[in-house]
C-alpha cells in the first residue's frame, strides 16, 4: 500500500527541519539554501502575473454569459461573504494581534529580509508585467471575451489556464517545502525564528476561532433566510469539511460538497450551478487566514496595519480570489502580488506568508467549502427556485 505524503506534512517537516538545521549547520549550508531561495523567489515573482492572467481571464469569461440573474446572485453572495470574512479578521486582528506581538520577544524582530544571509549569487528574473497591469489586463480580456462571445480566445485562455495549473501543481508546489526549509533555516541562523513561531502559534488559534465564527454566521444567516435549523445544516455539510481537510482543494472536494448541499434540501439545479462556482470564487476561510497572517507579518516587522491600508487590500483581495486555482496553496499564490504592491511586502515577507498560510491551508479550505453549503441555501432562497 502506497502512503501519500501530502503537502501539509511536507510543510510541517520543512519548518521543523529548518529550525533544527539552522541551529547548528555551517554558514555555507545556509548560503546554499539562500541561493536556492533567491532563484525560486525570482521565479515565483515571474509567475505571479501569469497566474493572475491564467485564472482571472477564464473565470470572468465563463461567468459572463447564460445564467443572468442566478449568476449575479451567486457572484454577489460569494463576494459579500468573502469581504465580511476579511472585515471580521481585520476587526478581531486589530484587537488581539498587537498584544500577541507585544507580549513576546518579537519586539526585537526586524524586517526578516534584512537579517537573512544572502546567497552565493543572485539572478534577476523580471516579470513580464507588473501585478496591477496583469490584473487590469485580465479584467479587460475576460470581460471582452464574455462581451464578444469569442470562443477561440476563450479556448486559448482555458488551455493557458491548464498550463498554469500544471506549473503550480508540478513545479511551484513541490519546490515550496524546500523554499520554506531554507527560509526557516535562515531565520533560525539569524536568531529570529523562535519569536516568529511563538507569535504565529497564537495567530493560528485566532484563525481557527474566526473560521468557526464565520461558519456559524453563514449558517445562522442561511437558517434564518430559509427557515431551516442552522446546526442541522452544518451537520449535513460536515462530510465536505472533513474531505477538504484531506484534499486541501476546493475543486477536488466539489463532488462531496455537491452531494452534501443537495441533502440540505436545496433545488438540485441550483446546487449543480452554485457549488462548482462557489468552489472557484468563494474563499472566506482563505480570506480570514490571509488577512490575519498579513497583519501579523506587518506587526512583526514594526508596522501598524490600519483600515486605510487593509480596507482596499481586503476589497481587491476578494476579487483576486477569483484567480485562486483550486489546488493546495492556490489562494496565497493569487494574493502574493497584492501583498507586494499594496502592503509593501518584500520577497522574504511573501515567502514567510506562504509558509504560514500553507501550514493551515487544510482548515481554510475546509471553511471555504463548508461555507459554500450555506451560500447555496441562500442562493436557492434568493433565486426563488422551488426545492
Amino acid at each position: 500500500m502506497k502512503i501519500k505524503f501530502g503537502l501539509l506534512p511536507r510543510i510541517i517537516l520543512a519548518i521543523v527541519l529548518g529550525v533544527v538545521l539552522g541551529s547548528f549547520v555551517p554558514e555555507n549550508v545556509v548560503k546554499f539554501f539562500a541561493t536556492f531561495n533567491g532563484l525560486f523567489g525570482g521565479f515565483l515573482g515571474f509567475a505571479i502575473p501569469l497566474i493572475i492572467i491564467g485564472f482571472i481571464v477564464p473565470g470572468i469569461a465563463h461567468l459572463g454569459k447564460g445564467a443572468g440573474k442566478l449568476l449575479g446572485v451567486t457572484a454577489t453572495t460569494a463576494y459579500v461573504s468573502t469581504i465580511i470574512a476579511g472585515t471580521l479578521a481585520f476587526t478581531v486582528g486589530s484587537l488581539l494581534l498587537p498584544g500577541f506581538v507585544e507580549n513576546t520577544t518579537a519586539g526585537n524582530v526586524v524586517n526578516p529580509g534584512e537579517a537573512l544571509l544572502g546567497g552565493f549569487f543572485e539572478l534577476e528574473i523580471p516579470p513580464i508585467m507588473g501585478v496591477m497591469s496583469a490584473l487590469i489586463f485580465a479584467f479587460v480580456l475576460g470581460i471582452g471575451i464574455s462581451a464578444t462571445n469569442s470562443t477561440n480566445l476563450r479556448t486559448i485562455m482555458d488551455e493557458f489556464q491548464r498550463i498554469i495549473e500544471k506549473l503550480i501543481t508540478y513545479v511551484i508546489i513541490p519546490l515550496l517545502p524546500i523554499h520554506i526549509l531554507g527560509i526557516f533555516m535562515n531565520m533560525t541562523y539569524g536568531g529570529q525564528v523562535q519569536s516568529i513561531l511563538s507569535v504565529f502559534a497564537k495567530v493560528f488559534i485566532m484563525i481557527i476561532a474566526l473560521h468557526i465564527t464565520m461558519l456559524l454566521l453563514q449558517y445562522t444567516t442561511a437558517g434564518i433566510a430559509s427557515g431551516k435549523n442552522p446546526l442541522r445544516l452544518i451537520r449535513t455539510m460536515l462530510p465536505a469539511y472533513f474531505t477538504a481537510l484531506g484534499t486541501q482543494s476546493s475543486a477536488a472536494t466539489i463532488p462531496v460538497t455537491l452531494q452534501s448541499a443537495k441533502k440540505t434540501g436545496v433545488n438540485e439545479k441550483i446546487a449543480e450551478f452554485a457549488v462548482p462556482l462557489f468552489a472557484t470564487i468563494h474563499l472566506s476561510g482563505s480570506m480570514i487566514t490571509l488577512v490575519s497572517c498579513s497583519m501579523g507579518v506587518i506587526l512583526l516587522t514594526g508596522g501598524a496595519p490600519s483600515l486605510s491600508e487593509m480596507g482596499p487590500f481586503i476589497l481587491l483581495l476578494g476579487v483576486m480570489m477569483i484567480a485562486a486555482p483550486g489546488v493546495p496553496g492556490g489562494a496565497v499564490m493569487a494574493a502574493a502580488g497584492l501583498l507586494e504592491t499594496m502592503l509593501g511586502f518584500d520577497p522574504t515577507m511573501v515567502s514567510l506568508m506562504i509558509a504560514l498560510y500553507l501550514a493551515q491551508d487544510s482548515f481554510g479550505t475546509a471553511t471555504n467549502v463548508t461555507g459554500d453549503g450555506a451560500l447555496t441555501v441562500l442562493v436557492d432562497k434568493f433565486s426563488g427556485a422551488k426545492s
